[in-house]
């Protein structure tokens, strides 16, 4: 019988019963593919889950579907990690979308997620889709006022990711907009990691005039409660417009509902960030 545990913090953690494991090293860290009892197929990084076949669609709708719905006519999309190819699967769900590039710096994620998790990946070849493998800090020095919507898709942030939660980082993604352009970032959880949310949060709202909240419920991440910060200039992203978008949309979360309250935040987790 095996057992993982990931530690999400000194003191508590996940644990599933895993049939089979296999395990890769590329180059930033090691890569775990595990099948679970509970929870299918889970993508484990440096000891943290990244996702999973049976809650993987929670996270992946919920980063990339509020801000192309709050977007007129989003076109060019950047997505920056996500090297398992659910944020492109549901930005692909956009009609308007003509471009996506996806910038992951860890190809080999990219290769193990194409070969184990289809369901997830099965979008990444899609003739819209364009790859790079690249430091996404480093990439978007050379994009400016291109993309209508950036959707970070980062890991925890240590290591070399920890600079990806910055206000020099944040900027960099501002200049790489176009204008009416939106951010969404995965900004942590306010429950287990809250001063990794305070701070992501914090530093967006330094660098962008409108910024908004907002939770997800997804099992495998810490305490199961976490958040994205939406951002923009131009676009008054509290509006609920293009709802009309929404019925058109193949989702298992996501819906109008959702879109509605989005930014209806527990008591708390918005003391943190105000």
């Amino acid at each position: 019988m095996i057992w993982f545990t990931e530690y999400q913090t000194k003191n508590t953690g996940l644990t599933v019963r895993v049939k089979e494991a296999k395990r890769f090293n590329s180059q930033y860290q090691e890569i775990l593919l595990l099948d679970t009892y509970e929870y299918g197929k889970m993508l484990v990084l440096d000891g943290a889950v990244q996702t999973t076949e049976r809650d993987e669609f929670i996270y992946h709708e919920m980063l990339a579907h509020p801000a192309l719905i709050k977007h007129p006519n989003p076109e060019r999309i950047l997505v920056i990690g996500g090297g398992d190819g659910g944020t492109v699967r549901e930005v692909l769900k956009h009609q308007s979308v003509k471009e996506v590039h996806l910038c992951e710096i860890d190809g080999e994620v990219i290769k193990v997620s194409k070969e184990y998790l289809p369901t997830i990946s099965n979008m990444l070849d899609n003739e819209k889709v364009k790859i790079f493998v690249e430091d996404g800090n480093k990439f978007l020095d050379e994009r400016k006022g291109y993309y209508d919507v950036i959707l970070l898709d980062l890991s925890d942030p240590v290591g070399p990711a920890e600079a990806l939660f910055r206000r020099a980082f944040y900027q960099k993604v501002k200049n790489a907009l176009k204008e009416g352009g939106i951010l969404t970032a995965q900004t942590e959880s306010p429950f287990l990691q809250t001063e990794y949310f305070k701070s992501a949060v914090l530093e967006i709202k330094e660098v962008f005039k409108n910024v908004g909240t907002y939770l997800a419920f997804i099992p495998t991440y810490p305490a199961g409660m976490w958040s994205f910060t939406m951002a923009s200039d131009d676009i008054d992203i509290f509006e609920n417009s293009n709802m009309e978008r929404i019925d058109k949309l193949n989702t298992k979360y996501f819906c109008d509902k959702i879109y509605i309250s989005l930014f209806s935040l527990p008591k708390f987790v918005s003391e943190l960030i105000t």
